[in-house]
């Protein structure tokens, strides 16, 4: 019957976190777009959503791979 007098107030305190939580993820629009980032993830990058910085990278990373290793003999 005494654990009740510790269980009580944990779980007040426990629902009170829960339902902080909860008005932060709606305060922070963490429920704004729920079926985007899963069909996000089926599509490739559009390069127009990268920067001007991120373009050039990747444009000499595929250039990188490209080119032949230099360092094996012809064969």
């Amino acid at each position: 019957m005494t654990i009740l007098y510790l269980l009580i107030p944990l779980s007040l305190i426990l629902l009170g976190l829960a339902v902080w939580a909860f008005f932060w993820a709606v305060k922070h629009d963490q429920f704004d777009d729920l079926e985007g980032p899963a069909y996000r993830v089926l599509f490739d990058d559009d390069e127009n959503d990268l920067t001007k910085e991120q373009r050039d990278e990747r444009k000499l990373a595929s250039r990188k791979q490209a080119k032949p290793n230099d360092s094996e003999p012809p064969s």
